[in-house]
């Protein structure tokens, strides 16, 4: 049986990560106190609870668990991987301003948010307590710009459907003005590199154009940067597949993350693709929906 621990902050997208976990086959339960956790792993291996055959549990963990549990997560956590079970940590994240846009455009109340306590102050709390278990993620999603559709169908490709053992690869392409993602665990700054915005053909196409591309192609310093950044790759991300790392996330920046950033995803990916216990996926954010709309 796989359990997999669903975390972070309020309003950043826990119950949409729940609800696509149980269409993806998980038995799904939220707000279970921490030290309940154990007793419900056990019923589930035994049978005890009827899960309709599915053979996966997905928890939610956040701050309604208590100050007092969240700080013993790290020990829980050795606890449970200690009896045999592949646990894993999924942590969504969000930027403070888009949770604010959130909770003012749903009008719901921050579980922390009482006695007087302002929104803001209690998003800070909350960051502070949930680090106990942010620490320990094995993947981490910064939601700031998905939508809801776009949470959901991140995850389901890389937990949801993710049964075979291996590395879930994910290249990712941003825009520094945007600023930078949250969830990454290798970031790479292309800015330095010829700039297609300035031709006025392509300005307006992205870098998953032919003509972009070509453009790219023919300076020499892209194909170098290609290069470099592939080597690194290819040195460190077997080790994280001989670490039994489960999840890693490359993000490759430009100014604007629609040209340069992009081209560079697309020909990493399909480099990566080639590659044995690696599941490959691209993202490329400021093309995507950029609805606050995340729940």
């Amino acid at each position: 049986m796989r359990l997999l621990l669903v975390s972070g902050l309020s309003g950043s997208g826990k119950t949409v990560a729940l609800h696509t976990l149980e269409d993806a086959g998980y038995f799904c339960v939220d707000n279970l106190p921490l030290p309940m956790l154990p007793e419900l792993v056990e019923k589930v291996r035994s049978g005890h609870y009827d899960t309709g055959g599915d053979r996966h549990l997905a928890v939610g963990v956040d701050v309604r668990s208590g100050l007092d549990a969240l700080s013993g997560f790290g020990k829980l956590l050795g606890e449970l991987r200690g009896s045999g079970l592949e646990v894993e940590v999924l942590f969504l994240n969000a930027s403070d301003e888009v949770l604010l846009r959130r909770y003012h455009l749903t009008r719901r109340r921050h579980p922390l948010a009482r006695d007087g306590i302002p929104l803001v102050e209690a998003i800070g709390m909350e960051r502070t307590w949930l680090g106990h278990v942010a620490v320990e993620a094995d993947l981490t999603v910064d939601t700031s710009r998905l939508s809801m559709h776009d949470l959901a169908r991140t995850l389901r490709g890389r937990v949801g459907s993710r049964e075979t053992a291996g590395l879930s690869l994910l290249f990712q392409s941003f825009g520094f003005k945007h600023g930078s993602p949250l969830d990454s665990d290798f970031v790479f700054d292309v800015r330095c590199l010829p700039n297609p915005h300035y031709e006025r053909e392509l300005a307006p196409l992205t870098g998953l154009d032919p003509a972009v591309a070509g453009f790219l192609d023919s300076h020499g310093e892209v194909g170098a940067m290609f290069e470099s950044i592939h080597g690194f790759l290819d040195t460190w991300i077997p080790r994280l597949v001989a670490d039994h790392r489960s999840y890693a996330t490359v993000s490759i920046g430009c100014t604007g993350g629609r040209h340069r950033s992009v081209y560079l995803v697309e020909r990493l990916a399909a480099a990566w693709r080639e590659r044995e216990h690696v599941t490959v996926s691209t993202r490329h954010r400021e093309l995507d929906s950029l609805s606050p709309e995340t729940e």
